[in-house]
């Protein structure tokens, strides 16, 4: 609820308290309207640990994993590391469906900064970190958004839907 999307040390454990068997919250619906997904590689890291490779490389999206360390190509996954706003750029300027980006902060960040971030979902958890990572860092230009809608759940979670307002 503070704004924290990991603890010290990239410590996510705190996601525990709103996993409820056979609950998605939407993410497949979602997904099913992304062909692309962009990730740091400290998500995808995690992701691969806890959940397996398959929650992102399904076979039926391109994947775009920005790290700083080159890596061969895995299925649909690639290891991107160069600028990441002419990726987005490139992407959002062929034809397909959306590009979803599943974090880190600095990568959400560097978007923002760029202006290139369209909607945003943002789930809420009931709890109070304290300290770690910020989803929204310091030095970005204001943005105005206009709400879409709020959905709760019986865990306390709550997503919030937003879409940037574009200006004239």
């Amino acid at each position: 609820m503070d704004g924290y999307i990991a603890k010290p040390n990239d410590d996510l454990s705190f996601l525990n308290i709103v996993e409820k068997e056979g609950e998605d919250y939407g993410y497949k619906e979602f997904t099913d309207t992304v062909d692309t997904i962009i990730l740091g590689r400290k998500t995808y890291d995690y992701v691969l640990k806890e959940i397996g490779d398959s929650h992102y490389d399904n076979g039926e999206r391109d994947v775009y994993v920005i790290t700083r360390t080159p890596k061969q190509k895995v299925g649909r996954t690639t290891f991107y590391t160069e600028n990441l706003t002419d990726l987005v750029k490139q992407l959002k300027s062929q034809k397909g469906q959306n590009i979803y980006c599943d974090g880190g902060a600095e990568i959400i960040n560097e978007l923002l900064k760029s202006d290139l971030i369209d909607e945003f979902i943002i789930s809420v958890i009931p709890i109070l970190v304290g300290n770690g990572t910020r989803l929204f860092k310091d030095g970005r230009p204001e943005q105005e958004l206009k709400f879409v809608e709020a959905k709760t759940y019986d865990t306390g979670l709550a997503q919030l839907h937003y879409k940037r307002i574009l200006k004239k």
